[in-house]
């Protein structure tokens, strides 16, 4: 692991949304996941099971199961959104304190998520933060390409002014760290609490992409708000 002193210089924080800003456990994205997967059973007209095993291949095999569902099913991208994001947002609340240490981090923050901007700005006010983000870059800026290709990561840093060196990414899914890493930015894995396909959750022993890891992303914040203080 990196030191936190080396983030002092650090003018861009990049997050990644669902389970990462907020806690697997709220229960959203197993909502949106569940969704998904009557998504895919209406339009394969199959039963949940064999729905859920073509909508994780997808996800395997292609970034997401909305990518998939694009590139095998010529699937609109914005009624899949519409479809998946139906969903309780009361299940996530205000988090004063998270909102405390971000507004406390110098440098703008920004959203990199493979969902959609309405979606992001929905949980981003329940969590009570939305005003401390001056960017969503969404799975439509990034031309439907889902981390952890690279390209879209190019976009968005030429789009938000992001010098790679001075630039921190979290995110709850390992890989998608990996091109942020190759860019020069210094990458958080947020353990999650969730269930996740274990390829893309964890990094291997091997793996040298995660500089900073934390099973609690509000702690491992404040550490850094509050070092050489």
């Amino acid at each position: 692991m990196r030191p936190i002193a080396e983030l002092k210089e650090t003018e861009s924080w990049i997050f990644d949304l669902d389970n990462t800003l907020y806690p697997a456990s709220t229960g959203l994205m197993a909502e949106v996941s569940s969704r998904m997967t009557m998504f895919v059973a209406d339009l394969l007209d199959v039963e949940a099971e064999l729905a859920l095993v073509e909508q994780k291949r997808m996800f395997r095999e292609h970034g997401t199961t909305l990518r998939g569902l694009m590139n095998d099913h010529a699937v609109d991208p914005t009624a899949f959104m519409a479809y998946v994001h139906a969903v309780d947002y009361d299940l996530v609340g205000k988090n004063p304190r998270l909102s405390s240490v971000l507004r406390t981090l110098p440098g703008q923050k920004i959203v990199y998520t493979n969902a959609s901007v309405p979606h992001a700005r929905t949980v981003l006010d329940r969590l009570g933060i939305a005003d401390v983000f001056s960017g969503i870059f969404d799975v439509a800026a990034a031309d439907y390409v889902p981390k952890p290709n690279p390209r879209p990561y190019d976009v968005l840093a030429s789009r938000h002014g992001i010098d790679p060196s001075r630039a921190v990414m979290v995110e709850d899914i390992a890989h998608n760290l990996e091109p942020a890493a190759a860019m020069g930015m210094t990458t958080v894995w947020v353990r999650t609490d969730g269930p996740t396909d274990a390829y893309w959750a964890a990094p291997s022993e091997d793996d040298d992409y995660v500089h900073h890891q934390t099973d609690d992303l509000i702690e491992w914040l404040e550490n850094v708000a509050a070092y050489d203080r």
